[in-house]
């Protein structure tokens, strides 16, 4: 049987780091997981992890701001995935140099899970979102790190439940409004989805220093399509509030401007 790579997961008690967790167990990875301290004295992190380590998988206490803890997991390990906050990214720069300097791991994967940074423009009012993930990929490839990026567009649990509107949590049954002309397609993945994708990567060679783009072709709707869906489903039409990408722009920058 094929050895599968040891697996270090961070981030292993967010939303994708819970399910990356039960993917490489699912596929018979050795799992590792680097958890802050505080979460073992955080009651509903405590439970988790409790779980996780009845289900094999090895905790290892750490952070991205500890150099020894990353030194430490990382010679543990084969592969290494970091899957935390976007507000933490950048914070991955001590771990790149861990990696550098060890010199064994076969593959990161940094926390991106998102829009591909290097293709996507928000005229200016993302607040770094995505240059600080363009900032990351530039210095994992500066290093020679070998590395896989995952660009799985958008988590349909962030905006399908609300139909992509603003402020809602589910979809509305009367009135809904349309970005644009509501053409543009959009790809919405599970996270769960995202996780096995993730994890059967690591020992495929296709996939080695290249991004790793998730589009399954059923998943690809744009705006209009899930509204006509969703008209389906309720047996009624809604009344449609056409907003131009202009006055989209305006209000975002307008809100922007309150922060």
């Amino acid at each position: 049987m094929e050895k599968k790579s040891r697996v270090l997961i961070i981030g292993a008690t967010g939303n994708l780091g819970h399910h990356l967790i039960n993917a490489s167990l699912l596929f018979s990875h050795p799992t590792f997981a680097l958890v802050r301290p505080s979460s073992f004295s955080d009651p509903h992190k405590s439970q988790k992890l409790q779980a996780l380590s009845h289900a094999g998988v090895k905790l290892l206490q750490g952070s991205l701001e500890d150099e020894d803890s990353l030194v430490e997991a990382v010679k543990q390990v084969d592969v290494v995935i970091c899957s935390v906050q976007a507000k933490q990214v950048l914070l991955q720069k001590l771990l790149i140099q861990v990696i550098k300097n060890v010199g064994s791991i076969k593959r990161f994967i940094p926390s991106e899970f998102g829009l591909d940074p290097d293709k996507t423009q928000i005229s200016g009012m993302d607040h770094n979102f995505y240059s600080n993930k363009a900032e990351i990929r530039r210095l994992v490839e500066a290093e020679g790190i070998p590395y896989t990026f995952v660009s799985c567009n958008f988590y349909s649990s962030y905006l399908l439940p609300s139909l992509v509107q603003p402020g809602l949590k589910v979809p509305p049954r009367d009135k809904v409004t349309i970005f644009g002309d509501g053409n543009t397609k959009g790809v919405f993945v599970k996270e769960i989805d995202v996780a096995a994708f993730t994890i059967r990567t690591l020992d495929d060679p296709r996939s080695l220093n290249k991004v790793l783009y998730l589009r399954p072709p059923g998943n690809v709707y744009s705006l209009n399509e899930l509204v006509e869906l969703w008209e389906s489903k309720i047996g009624k039409k809604l009344e449609k509030v056409f907003v131009s990408e202009e006055e989209l722009l305006n209000k975002i920058k307008g809100l922007s401007d309150l922060l």
